[in-house]
């Protein structure tokens, strides 16, 4: 079907006399069986009220009077170079259709596959511990494609804010190195085309929907990056914006619609004021401005109260899961898009996949903020997101806190961890939060904990790997890899994933431990559905249990810089339900909880696995 699909995409619409140039069909093909109803968008040139005909094909044969593919009904755009087809799928195969305007016509061949058989699929969970990758920035496996024809910034490695060479043939030379971190799934940031003249090696800022960014590859090579992933067990998540798509997108010189993004008198930012979704006491104008302004000079602001610029963005969704056989979506800058609209698009691609798991990125704080945008939230207004999963901010920024200093003073170091963690109950479901340190977003964690300790690196990860949620790893925080320069910002810290080679004995001994704890985390239910329970503690320790009711484990931070002693007794309400002979899940050595005199190091950790 590949194939197929690709010489649909590669062949040119023949110019001919009394021929209409037709430019573009999205989407690209279709299936069986989906719920989602298709909608083809036509672009071309003068193909309003254009007549339309389909005809299937069997070898070198039309079939004119057949039911697989027919057209149910059609519109025009304000644009009257845009055709929307909406579509009735019956049937698998080859169709022909026929575009007519007066004496001029054309036609194309369009395909319908049968849907895959997603029966027993499973979406990541929190059993799974997510690897984040920046493509450009990881590993460059293919040098010819770092300059590409009609591709407006090249590769220039000796600019830290330009294109580094990274592809997918990178990614699929480390999968092994990612299946060795402990890692079960993989979120790459956009592969999409984005044809900026600088910064586009991000990928946020897409110029066409259905390609893949012939810097990084081609569609076949993402789909055989995908299913060479499956085969070492990793699953794949696909990193998708509706909120904005760049300037250069081959739409912004016609649009569909006037307003198929938002437009202003003069350029006009977003404020990035999301309680305007649920303040009482917003302004009509903040409102407008949060919803509506630019995420940057180059992001258009898409208006998802288009209904087709909805149906179009629900489609395109849905066309990357069945394609390439994707396991999840993670959705960019979450609460910039209108909120009801996106709604929507959430229940469409959970209606064609129950199973799918698909994470927000709602980067705001404090929780009560963060937990309104998960699905099922029981807030005061009635909204249901119907997006499963959202990005846990404030334990980020109370990890981050409570190690990039020696914790004293109230309510400092591991009390604000503490602090974070009571705030649960506001969440519909804390096991569906994607729980990280560090992202592609934020300086390093190890630019930023205390004197760049290593201790406080694999701290970090110690709390991220036992907590509730889904852990999210940066490529390469598993070695504590720093910022090439903190003073530029994303630039410096986006730097290719480093070589054994080059990792000094620090950075090794980090690896070796993240690496270890999240391998053996893969084993323990305690850990990804079990329940929590914590202890406070003013000494800038920090102990909890994840426990289910046959097994538990034990956490015991000490992020101070003086010996502490565990004060197991404290802990007798859940430790009395469990064999208190454990067992250090990083030595395989033997710990009594029941002794009082258990001292810990500076900076050091203990995880003990506890039977009945």
């Amino acid at each position: 079907m590949r194939k197929t699909i690709l010489f649909v995409l590669l062949t040119a619409f023949a110019i001919v006399a009394n021929a209409i140039e037709v430019k573009r069909v999205e989407p690209l093909s279709w299936w069986t069986n989906m719920k989602m109803p298709l909608t083809l968008m036509v672009y071309g040139e003068d193909l309003a009220d254009a007549q339309v005909s389909v005809a299937r094909v069997e070898g070198k044969k039309t079939i004119t009077d057949q039911t697989g593919l027919t057209v149910r009904g059609q519109h025009n755009a304000e644009s009257r170079n845009y055709l929307f087809l909406d579509m009735d799928v019956r049937q698998e195969g080859t169709y022909k259709i026929t575009v007519k305007k007066g004496k001029k016509t054309t036609s194309f061949n369009y395909v319908i596959a049968q849907r895959r058989d997603n029966k027993g699929r499973e979406s990541f969970t929190s059993r799974d511990v997510v690897y984040l990758i920046t493509p450009d920035r990881f590993r460059d496996g293919d040098a010819s494609n770092n300059v590409m024809p009609g591709m407006l910034e090249p590769t220039d490695k000796t600019n830290i804010h330009g294109r580094q060479g990274g592809d997918i043939q990178g990614i699929i030379n480390e999968l092994d190195h990612i299946v060795e971190t402990g890692a079960t799934a993989i979120w790459p940031t956009p592969l999409t085309v984005d044809n900026d003249r600088t910064f586009s090696y991000h990928g946020y800022a897409c110029s066409d929907y259905y390609h893949i960014d012939p810097r990084f590859g081609s569609n076949e090579l993402y789909c055989q990056m995908v299913e060479q992933a499956h085969k070492k067990g990793l699953k794949f998540i696909m990193d998708i914006v509706t909120n904005h798509c760049g300037t250069t997108h081959w739409w912004s010189a016609d649009l569909p619609y006037k307003d198929w993004w938002h437009q202003f008198d003069e350029y006009t930012a977003t404020n990035n004021a999301f309680t305007t979704w649920y303040d009482p006491n917003a302004s009509a104008y903040d409102c407008k401005v949060n919803a509506e302004g630019w995420f940057d000079h180059h992001m258009a602001d898409m208006n998802l109260d288009n209904p087709d610029l909805l149906h179009y963005f629900q489609q395109w969704a849905i066309w990357w899961v069945e394609y390439a056989n994707l396991d999840g979506l993670r959705v960019d800058t979450y609460p910039y898009n209108e909120k009801n609209p996106m709604s929507r698009w959430c229940q469409a691609v959970r209606a064609d996949y129950p199973w799918i798991n698909i994470v927000g990125e709602c980067w705001t704080r404090p929780a009560s903020a963060v937990a309104y945008w998960q699905a099922d939230a029981k807030n005061f207004d009635g909204f249901n997101s119907n997006l499963p999963t959202v990005m846990d901010f404030p334990v980020e920024e109370a990890i981050r806190q409570a190690l990039e200093n020696d914790g004293a003073g109230w309510g400092n170091g591991m009390t604000r961890v503490y602090d974070a963690l009571a705030m649960d109950g506001l969440y519909a479901n804390t096991n569906n939060l994607l729980l990280f340190v560090g992202n592609h977003d934020m300086d390093r964690f190890a630019d930023v904990v205390k004197d760049n300790d290593p201790r406080r690196v694999v701290i970090g990860h110690v709390l991220m790997a036992t907590m509730r949620g889904i852990p999210q790893l940066y490529a390469g925080d598993e070695y504590g890899q720093r910022s090439a320069d903190i003073k530029m910002g994303h630039s410096g810290l986006r730097q290719p994933l480093p070589t054994k080679a080059e990792l000094t004995d620090d950075q090794m001994q980090i690896y070796k431990q993240i690496s270890h704890l999240l391998q053996w985390r893969q084993k323990e239910p305690a850990i990804w559905k079990g329940r929590t329970m914590h202890f406070m503690s003013r000494d800038n320790t920090y102990a909890y249990f994840r426990y289910l009711e046959d097994e538990a484990v034990f956490v015991f931070i000490n992020a101070s810089e003086e010996d502490r002693v565990i004060p197991t007794q404290h802990y007798s309400e859940i430790l009395s339900a469990y064999n208190t002979l454990g067992i250090d899940v990083m030595t395989d050595e033997e710990v009594d909880l029941k002794r009082d005199d258990l001292k810990m190091e500076p900076l050091s950790y203990l995880v003990v696995k506890l039977k009945k």
